[in-house]
């Protein structure tokens, strides 16, 4: 069944997308079957907040399709993006283990299908299936790897080029090889990047424009074309 923004709501964690992600992968053919049965799937629209840092943890959010930013905040009010979330990743999975309030904000960043389960459901269903253990132990390893990059591109850059030059460079990964260099479709909006390296967006809207004027980038709306990749990598190890 379609659902809006032409989503498939009755998509299963058998037989769909999800059996291949990293917490799925390893479960048995009851362990999905059981999971479908305690989640209900919903479509958000961009710009959705799924759940507040610091609020108190309601269950896990499964990110089924779409992308989602999870960020932190300040007292003053300043926001840091942690990282951006893909399809098949758990989200809210610390919080409900622990107990404790979310420790980040979750944002759609376009519209997304997102499968929810309730911490009391997914605490017993993760007793009843011990296998689900190790699915959780790469999550949280992935995720910890993860804070560890951020923390290397934010706090130990020492400058704004160096930091937008690493995170150009590990958005490329998944990026399109062409003749003319890897394309890849910027997630973010300038002052997004600009939270994400702990910058600003005029800072950000210049870097980009120095690595344009280089020839090492090219930038069409929000397709961007590394034309020159060692001379990014060597901005990014500056």
């Amino acid at each position: 069944m379609r659902g809006p923004y032409g989503f498939d709501m009755s998509d299963s964690c058998q037989n769909g997308k999800l059996k291949k992600a990293e917490f799925f992968c390893g479960l048995s053919l009851k362990a999905l079957k059981d999971f479908d049965s305690i989640k209900s799937s919903s479509v958000y629209p961009e710009g959705a907040v799924l759940f507040l840092e610091k609020q108190d943890a309601r269950g896990v959010f499964v990110l089924c399709e779409g992308e989602v930013k999870l960020t932190i905040s300040s007292s003053e009010g300043k926001t840091l993006i942690l990282r951006i979330a893909k399809p098949g990743e758990v989200l809210g999975l610390m919080a409900t283990l622990s107990g404790e309030p979310y420790e980040v904000t979750a944002e759609t960043l376009r519209p997304c299908q997102v499968a929810f389960v309730r911490r009391d459901e997914f605490l017993r269903f993760i007793a009843q299936h011990p296998e689900a253990s190790l699915g959780i132990v790469k999550l949280l390893t992935a995720h910890y790897h993860a804070a560890c990059e951020q923390l290397k591109t934010v706090g130990l850059s020492a400058s704004a080029p160096e930091k937008l030059a690493r995170l150009l460079l590990g958005w490329s990964v998944g990026g399109e090889e062409t003749k003319l260099g890897t394309r890849i479709t910027l997630p973010l909006t300038h002052q997004e990047i600009a939270e994400f390296i702990g910058s600003s967006r005029e800072t950000v809207t210049r870097t980009l424009s120095d690595f344009r004027s280089r020839h090492l980038v090219t930038l069409k709306g929000s397709t961007l074309m590394i034309a020159d990749r060692p001379a990014l990598q060597a901005c990014a190890n500056d």
